[in-house]
């Protein structure tokens, strides 16, 4: 009895097994996104309207939130 392997399954083979040749990486979480920097003047001003909101705003918190993944991000360099 003859080993037979239609030709089909022989070119799906070979395309998965080249397909793990790729050189882009398939993890898009190891790509670092720049960091946008703000001025002085935009820091000062920025500190000034949040120095004014309640203690319990919730910008205050995505504010926090924010500080943290920017932090991450540093990391991430």
């Amino acid at each position: 009895m003859p080993n037979f392997v239609p030709r089909w399954m022989l070119l799906a083979l070979a395309l998965i097994s080249l397909s793990a040749c790729g050189t882009a990486s398939s993890n898009p979480a190891c790509v670092c996104p720049p960091i946008k920097e703000y001025s002085r003047d935009f820091q000062n001003k920025l500190a000034k309207e949040i120095a004014v909101l309640d203690e319990d705003a919730a910008v205050i918190l995505a504010m926090q939130d924010y500080a943290s993944v920017r932090k991450q991000l540093e990391k991430c360099r």
